[in-house]
């Protein structure tokens, strides 16, 4: 193993504990279990394992935060300034956090250093500026009664993340729902819970008062589920797979708590023959290949127009054989470790299942390396469209590429999926961009670019892709509820 892969981690997390009422507590179980290096297969750290109890622990002091603790009596102006500082120590221990997501989760330090980190602090910066901000307004309803509304927060949310953004992911669900009031109990995913246990830790040096930020790590059948369904949260936030976004669903309709889901994507990225296809080749690299393709949004469905394909994907499938794959701590690393055991033995069946489908292989499609969870980047050409890789999400380092011969049969094909998370469209063309963005049913369309993110612009799903949004003004609509008041005048 080399230098730079030995562990080095914050005494918070080692071994990691839960976050309950401003407190580092062991789970009453006394269970724990181990998070893994994906780059070595060897073990960081054992961290507590919350279920039920201690769920009903995390609500209980999360509801006594919002109904009796200063956090409801507190100016929204000062919720704000604690998120900023919570951003401003994000900052000020960037080189630590990155470090520790990318050991936790495999992801190249290049990555974690330049987007994961510092996005995460731009976030709870962001929803700073918003928190005194959240008004309602009057309405001239009637000349006898002066009526106006009020926006409120939801009371205790419960938050569960997924493991391939883990902070980045903690702060989309954390800093709206902080800004407009609310308490929380955030679960992240068993795979990845350093960053949000550190986070944690920077919570309570920020002074956000106990109770208002909870963090339960532990699994989603036990964990996730007991959140999911707990009568003491009043709204549930989710970000994961579509399959796990039902359960999430039927689970919260115990007492009809509301429900706000990012799920799955199966993007289709579109390339006509009159755009710079250097440009397009670039960015269908960025599309599936960041992140090793553990990305909601992947392009993961590749339409090129008929005379342009062959050119294009044997572009494609150089620049993929050349990106640098290895120690996600090396800088100059491009495509990291999958993170977990299972998602590779998953991505590599699915590598399989194309091949056994009749589609061929033009890179990529096998282990990298002797250990850890490294795939190589794969390019798929002459795909059926109904094979399981042409379908389902992978979640990993693969491409399936197609042809078109038209825009109406682009976005008939760009179309063809139960997802609707993203697309994107790739053409000199003006007009041609903006009647494909429109016609394209996803909740992100990018022209000319791939994985173009803001704080301030709203992303989500159509379909099986989810419901609300997150990020920009939107997402203060997820952790609010409007109040009506009349005032009889005479």
């Amino acid at each position: 193993m080399s230098a730079s892969l030995v562990p080095d981690l914050p005494a918070v997390v080692t071994p990691g504990r839960l976050f309950i009422d401003g407190r580092f507590v062991e789970s009453l179980s006394g269970k724990s279990f181990d998070s893994i290096n994906p780059a070595t297969e060897e073990v960081l750290t054992s961290v507590s394992e919350g279920d039920r109890a201690d769920i009903d622990a995390a609500v209980a002091a999360a509801r006594a935060a919002f109904e009796t603790g200063p956090w409801p009596r507190m100016r929204p102006r000062d919720r704000g300034r604690l998120l900023l500082k919570l951003a401003d120590l994000i900052s000020a221990n960037a080189e630590e956090l990155a470090r520790l997501e990318t050991l936790d989760n495999g992801k190249p330090i290049a990555e974690t250093l330049n987007v994961d980190i510092p996005q995460a602090a731009e976030v709870f910066a962001y929803y700073a500026g918003w928190a005194d901000k959240i008004h309602g307004e009057t309405i001239p309803a009637t000349n006898d009664h002066f009526t106006y509304t009020l926006r409120e927060p939801h009371g205790v949310c419960g938050q569960i993340i997924p493991w391939n953004f883990p902070l980045l992911m903690a702060a989309w669900k954390l800093a709206p729902a902080l800004a407009c009031g609310n308490t929380v109990v955030l679960k992240p995913a068993e795979q990845t819970p350093l960053t949000a246990l550190r986070l944690a830790e920077l919570v309570a040096e920020a002074g956000f008062p106990p109770g208002v930020v909870n963090v339960v790590p532990g699994y989603g059948p036990t964990a996730g589920a007991a959140l999911a369904a707990h009568p003491g949260v009043d709204k549930i936030a989710f970000t994961g797979s579509t399959e796990v976004g039902r359960l999430i669903q039927k689970a919260a309709a115990g007492n009809l708590k509301s429900v706000s889901l990012e799920l799955g994507g199966k993007s289709p990225n579109i390339v006509f023959a009159d755009a710079d296809i250097d440009a397009a080749v670039q960015g269908a690299i960025r599309g599936i290949f960041f992140n090793q393709g553990e990305v909601c949004c992947a392009g993961s469905r590749l339409f090129v127009e008929e005379s342009a394909h062959d050119h294009f994907v044997e572009a494609l499938a150089g620049f993929a054989g050349a990106l640098k794959q290895g120690d996600p701590l090396d800088a100059s690393t491009q495509v990291g470790a999958q993170v977990s055991d299972e998602q590779f033995e998953k991505i590599l069946g699915y590598i399989e299942s194309g091949v056994q489908a009749g589609a061929t292989l033009l890179t990529g499609g096998a282990r990298q390396g002797e250990k850890g969870y490294f795939i190589q980047p794969t390019v798929f050409t002459g795909v059926d469209k109904n094979a399981a890789i042409a379908r389902e999400e992978i979640f990993g380092p693969v491409v399936s590429t197609f042809t078109f011969k038209g825009i109406d049969e682009a976005i008939a094909e760009g179309n063809d999926s139960n997802y609707g998370l993203a697309a994107a469209v790739w053409t000199r063309d003006i007009k041609k961009a903006h009647r494909v963005a429109q016609a394209l049913r996803a909740g992100t369309v990018w022209v000319n670019t791939y994985n173009a993110f803001d704080t301030a612009v709203p992303f989500g799903g159509y379909k099986e892709s989810g419901t609300g949004r997150e990020l920009g003004v939107q997402a203060l609509d997820l952790y609010t509820q409007t109040k009506s008041v009349w005032i009889a005048l005479d």
